[in-house]
């Protein structure tokens, strides 16, 4: 047992070197959770099948949608996307003035709903006299507003995900974003092998159930 004076004495290195060996012996908190890995690959198989519809069904649309088409509802549409995106801006400050962890979600969702804008404000006002007013709303507003929610967001998973590292003793600089592995998972694996692992293999009993008491 070290006692503070001792931790004290010990120089930087043998504090990281500590702090690596107490992270290895027991991660906080980051077990993968039962059935994680079944459940992973079912949503990678869902994310497949889904990517493959809808470029299928883009295709389709490009083919056969008519260039021009006069649509009833424009009132409703257009007033219950701004109402969302005044709730994304008002989910946005909340979290950001509380200091909270899900300011990375609301930061993610307000881009995209800033990018949405912009794209439709712009495709819909083509060839209409309120087409350049759109344009330049799109350039000097919401896209700069999006791309200042996205470098928010990615700072922000940064600082935890940096945060996160350096509670579990590893040190160096910070890998790249799309370099790190979920916390709380198994991870590391392609999404062939996860998708052709055998059920068989599934069926394993874990070393807990092997010597769980019955």
């Amino acid at each position: 047992m070290f006692d503070e004076d001792q931790l004290r004495d010990m120089s930087a290195h043998e504090r990281h070197l500590l702090m690596c060996t107490l992270a290895a012996m027991d991660p906080p908190g980051l077990a993968p959770a039962p059935g994680g890995e079944r459940r992973r690959r079912i949503a990678l198989l869902i994310i497949v099948v889904c990517c493959l519809a809808l470029a299928a069904w883009t295709g389709l649309l490009a083919a056969s949608l008519p260039r021009y088409y006069r649509t009833g509802g424009w009132r409703g549409a257009w007033v219950g996307f701004d109402i969302g995106l005044l709730c994304a801006f008002i989910a946005t400050g909340w979290a950001a003035w509380r200091r909270r962890q899900v300011l990375i979600v609301c930061l993610i969702v307000l881009a995209t709903l800033l990018c949405c804008d912009a794209w439709f404000d712009v495709v819909l006002d083509a060839r209409t006299a309120g087409f350049w007013l759109s344009l330049v709303s799109a350039l000097v507003v919401e896209l700069p507003l999006a791309a200042l929610a996205v470098f928010g967001a990615r700072r922000l998973l940064r600082m935890t995900s940096g945060a996160l590292l350096r509670s579990q003793g590893h040190g160096g600089p910070m890998p790249r974003l799309r370099d790190l592995k979920l916390v709380g998972t198994s991870g590391g694996r392609p999404l062939h092998e996860l998708l052709t692992r055998s059920a068989d293999e599934d069926l394993e009993p874990s070393p807990d159930s092997v010597h769980r008491p019955v």
